[in-house]
């Protein structure tokens, strides 16, 4: 029978047998992941009482934080309500903030004796107090980096009693209402615990620390700044080598003798690559490994460290962003630490292997990291990936500069965040943070100190402000800047959309003109996306949807669930579709170095904002492919230049064809060909032109063509696509023709815009197309472009998510439409007010509004019904006024003329006069 040891006895074999596995390397670890006791101090007794003295309280496992374990105040909601405690974000199901103890028995092994011992403590949230069998030994408080603390002169070997005391409350003002991500319970939560690596490691007294590299892509040699640590007292000497291996080559070794005065020192050093050393960038991401080891002069090992880099350099040529020399364009997309399953970021290489992933089959190649730092582990994956990154300090505030001590602990955060993550090559733009107010004076000092600290990254002050005298322009010391908007205009289409008709050749070069550094545009996009209320059942872990589940029983009391799908997949190609001429028209235009989108994927915090393609999990919607998104979000992009999105027949489409290259090197011999097809897919015009050289930049001309379109005698839509033989790289767009000329022959129908009028006509039995002045209906003005972000963060707003309707209906049988909006409603929708039918019997609208998922009132475009003896359709759209320059409203027109004179015209809901006057003013 097997006799098992007790259980500190088998932790002190485990530790044994770990230390001899390990011995032969200089770095010695123990990990101390698995159970702690954990004892809750919201009363902050825990000091007072000497609780550090005490190895008391319920167990837990680390990793892992209190909402992981099921511990803390139990939140409960109301999902029966739509309000904004339960729409503004997704709920925690527990929730603690003040200070927890963890406490622990650790073993330190014998061969530890004289060893200098480290606690490591990859990340926490906020401020953190070591005590070690009662003594208190240091404390920390970064967001951003791993707290360590020196523990050598408080373990030798044997059984120690380790306390850690973690406070989760806010130590410093960094950020509006807790928004900044690395702060919050908009994205990730407030969580208290530890997450990642918890590990003592063990160092000789003579040992290498930080290791930083400087690469230099132009001369092929990587600068070397190896810090080294002297606990012994008095000058030691030693053998620093230094060698650097590409995969399993050697391609560089130096060895130079040091002389190590007690405490830390820096030894710096370069080494040549060679002429055909590898660089990284995002088709390369090639990386190099640095092994440092320190010796005694008689050849024993004294300690060994290992970093990695990229050689590759980054630079800003007025308004170009170039790497290694090339000109780069950034695809980019924000991650804001949603993470809906723990609440806080994955710390494995696994957990972000699918964030990436997901970006790149999109076609991204850039990941903007708004107010908060990720953790090693994203880095690696980045490097190895070809992803450049942003990386910004844990700050959104309006009063940046102006508190003291929240400066002081900025300023070491963010020389922290540099040494820490420094030397990956992704980490490429360096941002102090999300749309700054305050005291620019101090920004810029700090933008000054980090250049001059770490010149391996680019820099900006401020991703965007709002604050007057800035934020149309960059500020002194930038090296790049974003905006949404310079002080020569809009450089994205929420100022545009839904002002200006569709035009598809504009691009942004006057806003830009004459900025000195490459510009990327702010968080472009932001179309709110309906809920899809399918993910639900995807949440499992420490996050509720109770917003999710609102709007489910919101939209089952009001008996509209059954289109909830249809509600989210109409808004969602929708919102593709802007998002596609977003990218579209900053790769058009010279002086624009990328975008960075919000979002690719939803966030669910901050009024439960829905603006993803993918969902939170970054996983897809169904709503456009990997390879449809890629045609316009990739290193390559074919792209067009024309006029207006509807014609008649009576006119020529006129295109000018363009590619935007921003592969790895120019594209020879490239074979442009463009095709215009029909709906039935067949092929009514070909252009072909000579084969092409297409540099690296924005926009290679290709050439112009023309289409006459007389030879269509019905309204269709057209399928444009450019593409380039030979390869993947092609696009498409929409395009709609109407006949020029339309017999407007009412027949039978009645066309009215009277009320009383309407009432009379029905009442005797006639068929009536109703058409009001927008001016006498009740309802909510027309606006194209969906509700930006989120109806619940920004209520006041007006507008909808788009129109769902079924293109088959008898009544859109002359008027080419999908089942959403599309650019050809841009006229019709402005031109209108929506109608609000909640107080009408249920119907189905021939075109339904998309209402904001906060309201979810029953809305409506055009609706039919049966009105005493007469027959109505109803339309809240102007298609009355102007039509000779508003194609698409007389064929619109048309259309409902030719069905109400149908045998089809037969509507199946009965209202009353007094209901439908219930839509008049």
């Amino acid at each position: 029978m097997r006799r098992l040891l007790p259980a500190t006895t088998r932790s002190g074999w485990l530790c044994f047998f770990l230390f001899l596995f390990v011995q032969a390397h200089a770095q010695q670890d123990i990990s101390l992941a698995g159970s702690w006791k954990l004892r809750l101090d919201k009363e902050d007794r825990g000091i007072k009482e000497q609780w550090f003295l005490k190895d008391e309280g319920q167990a837990i496992q680390l990793p892992g934080t209190l909402d992981d374990a099921g511990i803390g105040e139990a939140i409960k909601r109301d999902t029966n309500q739509m309000n904004k405690e339960v729409m503004i974000r997704l709920t925690r199901k527990h929730a603690y903030t003040g200070a927890a103890w963890y406490s622990k028995q650790i073993v330190i092994p014998q061969g530890w004796n004289d060893k200098m011992i480290r606690l490591y403590l990859e990340r926490v949230i906020w401020n953190t107090r070591v005590w070690v069998d009662g003594r208190e030994t240091g404390t920390g408080e970064s967001l951003s980096v791993p707290h360590e603390f020196e523990l050598s002169r408080y373990l030798t070997p044997g059984v120690h009693l380790l306390t850690i005391r973690i406070d989760n409350r806010k130590q410093y003002d960094i950020s509006v209402n807790e928004m900044a991500h690395a702060y919050t319970d908009g994205t990730q939560i407030i969580w208290n615990g530890i997450i990642g690596a918890i590990k003592l490691s063990a160092r000789n007294r003579l040992s290498v620390g930080m290791i930083q590299t400087y690469p230099d892509a132009v001369q092929k040699r990587v600068g070397l700044k190896i810090r080294l640590e002297n606990q012994h007292p008095g000058i030691q000497k030693a053998v620093l080598k230094t060698a650097i291996f590409f995969g399993a080559k050697q391609v560089a070794v130096r060895t130079i003798p040091v002389s190590l005065a007690s405490g830390t020192s820096d030894s710096e050093m370069e080494c040549a690559l060679g002429n055909q050393a590898k660089l990284w960038d995002e088709f390369h991401p090639q990386l190099y490994q640095v092994e440092v080891t320190l010796q005694t002069t008689g050849g024993k090992l004294l300690d060994r460290s290992k970093t990695s880099f990229g050689l590759r350099t980054l630079t800003n040529d007025r308004q170009t962003l170039r790497i290694n020399g090339r000109p780069v364009f950034l695809r980019g997309t924000l991650e804001c630490n949603i993470f809906p399953l723990t609440g806080y970021p994955p710390m494995t290489k696994e957990g972000w292997l699918k964030v990436f992933r997901a970006a790149k089959s999109y076609g991204l190649n850039h990941l903007r990291f708004h107010s908060w730092c990720p953790p090693e582990a994203a880095f690696e994956v980045a490097d190895a990936m070809g992803f450049y990154l942003q990386v910004e300090l844990p700050l959104w505030s309006m009063h940046a500069g102006e508190a003291a001590a929240t400066n002081r602990f900025l300023e070491k955060e963010a020389i922290r965040i540099s040494e820490t993550y420094g030397n990956h090559p992704s980490f490429c733009l360096w941002s102090l943070g999300n749309e700054l107010e305050g005291d620019f004076n101090w920004l810029h000092g700090l933008l000054m100190q980090l250049k001059q600290k770490d010149g391996r990254h680019l820099y900006t002050t401020t991703t965007f402000t709002f604050q007057k005298d800035h934020g149309r322009w960059p500020e002194t010391g930038d090296d790049f800047f974003i905006t949404q908007y310079t002080q020569k205009g809009w450089v994205r289409g929420q100022g545009v959309f839904n002002d200006h008709a569709p035009d598809f050749s504009t691009d942004y070069t006057g806003a830009v003109e004459g900025a000195s550094v490459p510009l990327i545009t702010h968080e472009i996009g932001q179309y709110s996306v309906y809920p899809n209320l399918r993910e639900i059942h995807k949440y499992t872990g420490v996050l509720d949807p109770l917003n999710f589940k609102a709007v489910r029983n919101d939209l089952r009391k009001k008996n509209l669930l059954s289109l909830a799908d249809s509600f989210t997949r109409a808004s969602g190609v929708f919102a593709a579709q802007l998002y596609k001429e977003e990218m579209e028209r900053a790769l058009k235009t010279n002086g624009i170095s990328g975008y960075q989108l919000l979002d690719l994927h939803d966030f669910p915090g901050q009024g439960t904002a829905l603006v993803g393609i993918l969902d939170a999990f970054w996983d897809s919607k169904q709503l456009v492919s990997p390879e449809a998104h890629r045609m316009y979000s990739s290193e390559v992009v074919p792209l067009i230049r024309f006029s207006k999105a509807v014609y008649t027949n009576n006119e020529v489409f006129k295109v000018a064809a363009s590619v935007a290259n921003f592969s790895a090197g120019p594209l020879t011999k490239a074979l442009p060909q463009l095709t215009i097809k029909d709906q039935s897919g067949k092929l009514l015009f070909k252009k072909e032109w000579p084969a092409a050289d297409l540099p690296v930049g924005n926009g290679s001309r290709i050439g112009e063509t023309r289409f006459a379109l007389h030879g269509l005698k019905n309204a269709t839509a057209l399928t444009v696509e450019l593409k380039l033989n030979g390869t993947p790289y092609k696009n498409q767009w929409r395009i709609w023709v109407y006949p020029a000329t339309i017999e407007d022959n009412a027949d039978e129908v009645y066309v009215t815009r009277s009320f009383s009028e309407t009432r009379r006509l029905l009442a005797e039995g006639k068929k009536v197309l109703f058409n009001p002045d927008t001016a006498a209906l009740k309802g909510v003005n027309g606006r194209f472009a969906p509700v930006f972000w989120s109806p619940v963060h920004f209520p006041d707003q007006p507008g909808t998510m788009g129109i769902l309707c079924n293109p088959q209906h008898p009544a859109l049988q002359q008027f080419p439409t999908a089942f959403h909006s599309d650019w050809q409603w841009w006229d019709l929708i402005t031109s209108s007010k929506t109608m609000i039918l909640d107080a009408l019997p249920a119907m189905t609208p021939v075109v339904r509004v998309i209402d904001n998922f906060f309201k979810n009132r029953k809305m409506a475009n055009v609706i039919e019904a049966r009105v005493g003896k007469g027959r109505l359709l109803m339309t809240s759209v102007n298609i009355t006024d102007g039509l000779e320059q508003r194609p698409a409203a007389r064929q619109l027109r048309y259309s409902f003329i030719r069905y109400m004179n149908s045998t089809r015209f037969m509507p199946e809901t009965l209202l009353t006069p007094e209901q439908l006057q219930l839509l008049i003013q």
